[in-house]
């Protein structure tokens, strides 16, 4: 079955589809040729910019994050010999400050739908019933709908196209490594829990240390994904990935979120 017969899916390409060839036409007198690609970027730019407050959410949850720290580390050091309760109490204080170790995901998850439109946009012939006219778009002659490993394996690969692939990938592998240094929270690490007098392993919460640093990872995956998808969805990840990092570092300064946070008074385990 094809994902995109699906009837949200195919409403949300079709939507797409009359947003970018809006932005297209307007820009066609200026950029040419270059105006589909173009109309990618802009959509990308405006959805972000929708998803500010999902930033700002992030950016905050970061901060509390950061905050409980300490009280954390002492609820581990108190309840080391009490695992089940201790997890608990963790579980209670992420809950009683409304914070998550996952916030991070949420931009990633909130555009997941965007970027399969975008994809959508550039492999399908017909969508709504028409010829796709996307189709015949091209970035410096290179057709928007083709990618790097389908070029390679029809041997048509050319000076531009590589050039125009180097830069894309290592635009967000440089981004990703930005981000990764100045953005990746630090998180307490969640030890190992031994198992009850009944020799069954306690409820254990996630590796959250670990989990972090997996997500903090994926943006390195995205500079390979771009390589394996049409050349106007490797624009939009090369956008995306790029505004999130100004964007991060404008919250950050913003919220506060790089000053000292004030280890809390309150009693810790009650």
């Amino acid at each position: 079955m094809n994902i995109y017969e699906f009837l949200p899916i195919r409403l949300l390409v079709e939507a797409a589809y009359t947003v970018v060839t809006g932005i297209s036409d307007i820009l066609e007198p200026l950029a040419g040729a270059h105006s589909a690609a173009l109309a990618v970027i802009v959509l990308t730019v405006l959805v972000r910019a929708v998803l500010i407050p999902v930033g700002v959410s992030q950016v905050r949850a970061g901060i509390t994050r950061k905050r409980l720290a300490p009280r954390i580390s002492k609820l581990q050091t108190k309840f080391k010999k009490q695992p089940e309760l201790m997890q608990q109490k963790l579980m209670e204080l992420y809950k009683e400050e409304n914070a998550s170790p996952f916030a991070g995901c949420l931009p990633v998850l909130a555009q997941m739908p965007v970027l399969m439109a975008v994809y959508g946009l550039f492999i399908n012939s017909t969508i709504g019933g028409h010829a796709n006219e996307l189709l015949g778009h091209t970035l410096f002659g290179l057709p928007l709908n083709t990618s790097f490993v389908k070029l390679l394996g029809a041997g048509d690969l050319t000076g531009t196209a590589i050039t125009v692939y180097l830069v894309l990938v290592v635009l967000i592998a440089v981004v990703a490594g930005f981000s990764r240094h100045l953005l990746t929270p630090a998180v307490p690490e969640t030890p190992a829990v031994p198992s009850t007098k009944n020799g069954a392993d306690a409820p254990a919460m996630p590796d959250l240390s670990g989990v972090m640093k997996t997500l903090s990872f994926m943006p390195f995956l995205t500079a390979i994904f771009a390589l394996f998808v049409p050349l106007a969805a490797a624009l939009y990840l090369a956008t995306t990935t790029t505004w999130t990092l100004g964007e991060r570092l404008v919250l950050n300064h913003v919220l506060g979120a790089n000053e000292p946070q004030r280890e809390e008074s309150s009693r810790v385990g009650d």
